[in-house]
Parts: C-alpha cells; structure tokens; sequence
C-alpha cells in the first residue's frame, strides 16, 4: 500500500493505492491519527485502493468516528468493486461517498 498526503488550512487529502487489509490497516490507521491535528476535512482518495478488508472497514470506521467530533470524513474516486464491498457491509450509508 502507497499512501499520499496532502493538506491544505484545515483540509487533508489522503490517496491510497493498492490493498487495504490485515497487513496494512494498521499502518493507515497510525498514518491518518499522526496527521489528523487541525484537520476538520479529511478526503480519501480511493482511485488507487485495489481491495478492502474487514480489517481497512474497521480503520474507516473509526476514522469517521473521529472525524465526527471535529468535522467530516468523506471518501472521492471510489472503484465499482470498493463500492460494493461498501454497499454490501452497509458503510454506504455511513460514510460520505461523492
């Protein structure tokens, strides 16, 4: 997995690319915590995420929970494949998907 950061004021955009499972969830999720401070828009770019485990779930829900309290967390360019793991587990109608 590959991730990119970019932020600008109080918005953050994270690209990921490539998998997102046991291996690599909790890497993401040590990234995002380190890089959260003053954030009150934090996007993820899903046009590189190639796969999705329980695993990456339990670390996008979590971030959302923290992104709750102190702004928003939506996710942008999400796969056909990524957004059926999301309808199926029902985080489509918990996280922001534009």
């Amino acid at each position: 997995m590959e991730l990119n950061f970019e932020s600008s004021n109080s918005a953050a955009v994270i690209g990921i690319t490539g998998r997102l499972d046991t291996v690599t969830a909790p890497e993401l999720e040590e990234y995002i915590n380190s890089r959260l401070g003053g954030v009150e828009t934090l996007t993820l770019d899903c046009a590189g995420l190639e796969y999705i485990s329980s695993a990456g779930l339990r670390v996008l829900l979590r971030t959302q929970k923290k992104m709750a309290a102190c702004g928003e967390l939506k996710l942008i360019n999400v796969s056909p494949i990524i957004m059926e793991i999301f309808e199926i587990t029902g985080f489509n109608e918990i996280l922001t998907i534009e």
